[in-house]
Order: structure tokens, then sequence, then C-alpha cells
């Protein structure tokens, strides 16, 4: 009996060592902007390991987005949930995250100075491959990816969950470095079948290598349980919901992307 439960505590104590690690790190983009990033790995696991570069919804950088970095850290990568807003600030208020979104995309070269600088971030972190290397966003942080990925920076891969797919700097033949995993609700009345139909063919006149994944059912902001509070009461607006079905399913599809590109 003294065994077994000697057994138990030193299993208990393996486990609690095997715990995710999170900080909050201050950094500063190339446009003077101070920004905060949110990075979690596991301290489990010994030496550098893939990176993934997370960019928020339009919402900014909320508990949700945090909660994705965490999830990446306990699939055994170091994660840094980047801020494009500055000061780390988000909302709730469609209203003010529309003035956000559209102050920080009023100058193309304020938004990817703000994601490279997330980048730069990244790589420095001890627990980082900075040769290895993806991102992914979700709704106005789909759009940042699939744009770093159009400029030809050196990502492994980026994936875009219920992004936005229209750009003022589309992909040239050749610009595109990183592979593309797209994961886009069917029924996401927000980004149009026209929106759709033209990243397509951005995409293939680009000779870029990509997929496309069509969620049934699905509406835009599908992976945030959040998203149906967030459609109602004070807040409504935007035609978003969550489906459960689609968030596990583009979960599991980015799993599999990243054990293709990092082998």
């Amino acid at each position: 009996m003294r065994m077994f439960l000697a057994f138990v505590l030193l299993a208990s104590s393996g486990l609690t060592q095997a715990a995710i690690k999170t900080q909050e790190i201050p950094y500063q983009s190339a446009d003077g902007s101070k920004m905060i990033g949110y990075f979690a790995y596991d301290d489990a696991i010994k030496g550098a390991r893939p990176g993934v570069v997370v960019v928020h919804e339009w919402w900014g950088l909320n508990e949700y987005t945090k909660r994705r970095a965490r999830d990446l850290a306990g699939l055994g990568y170091s994660a840094l949930a980047i801020d494009m807003y500055g000061d780390g600030k988000n909302t709730e208020h469609p209203k003010d995250a529309m003035a956000f979104m559209q102050a920080t995309l009023k100058d193309s070269g304020v938004a990817s100075a703000r994601f490279q600088a997330g980048l730069d971030l990244l790589k420095k972190q001890p627990q980082t491959d900075p040769n290895k290397i993806a991102a992914i966003g979700y709704c106005f942080g789909g759009g940042v990816v699939l744009n770093a990925a159009r400029q030809g920076l050196p990502l492994a891969g980026v994936v875009s969950f219920h992004g936005a797919l229209a750009t003022n700097t589309a992909a040239t033949p050749g610009s595109v470095k990183a592979k593309i995993l797209v994961e886009h609700g069917a029924m996401d009345s927000m980004v149009t079948p026209d929106n759709v139909a033209a990243f397509k063919a951005e995409m293939d006149k680009a000779g870029a290598d990509y997929k496309f994944v069509s969620l049934k059912g699905a509406k835009h902001g599908f992976s945030n349980p959040d998203a149906d509070r967030l459609s109602h009461g004070d807040h409504a607006g935007p035609d978003i919901g969550y489906n459960k079905a689609a968030d596990e399913k583009s979960w599991a599809d980015m799993q599999a992307f990243f054990k293709k590109i990092f082998g």
C-alpha cells in the first residue's frame, strides 16, 4: 500500500511539473506603438520547439485569444498571442472593435510592422525554434496572417479561421512562400462568395500552396464559444455564431497541417 501511495504521489508530481507556463511580455512595434504579448509554452518540453504566432479577432487581445495560445502550448508548441491594437486593448462592443481595426488597417505599413514585431518577439524566446514558425489568425487576425503570407514572410505556414479574405495587396506569382490553410464557414455572411472566388483565383495565379476548407453550417466566428453571446443583446451587430463541430474540425485540420509543415 505504501509503495502504491508513493507511486501516486510521484505521478502527481510529474503532472504538476508539466504545467503550461504563461507570461505577458511588453514589446514595441517599429511604428512606436507599445504592445503586450501573451506567451505560452509547456515547461516539461526541453529545448526549442516550433513556434506559432496567434493573431486575435477584431475584438482585440482577449481571453479567447490567450486560451488559444495555451491550447497550442498544450500541443507542444511555443505560442505567442500578439497585440495588433496596442496596450493589449480589447472590447466586446462592435463599434469599438471596428474603430480599433480600422485604425490599425488604415496604414498597411503599420499593420505589417506590428505583425513583424510580434513575429520577432516569438523568435527570440528560448523555447522557440526560429527556423520553424507558423501563424494562425481569427477573423481580422485571419486576414493579417494571410497578408503576411502574401508578403512572402518566412513562415512555414499560416492558418486562417473565419478570416477576412479580401486584400489591397494581392499576392503575385511566386510571392507566397508559406503553405496556407483556410478554414471558412459555409454560412459566413461577412465573407461573400465573391470574396471566396477572388481569393482562390488570386492564390491560383500566384502559384500558392493552399487548401481551402468550407465548413458546412458554420457562420463567421464559428470557433469562438463567446460568438453567440457577442452577437446578441447590447452587442447586437455582427452575424456571428459558435459551431462546435466546425470548431473541432478546423482545430483538427490545423494540427494535421502543422504536423505536415513541421515534419
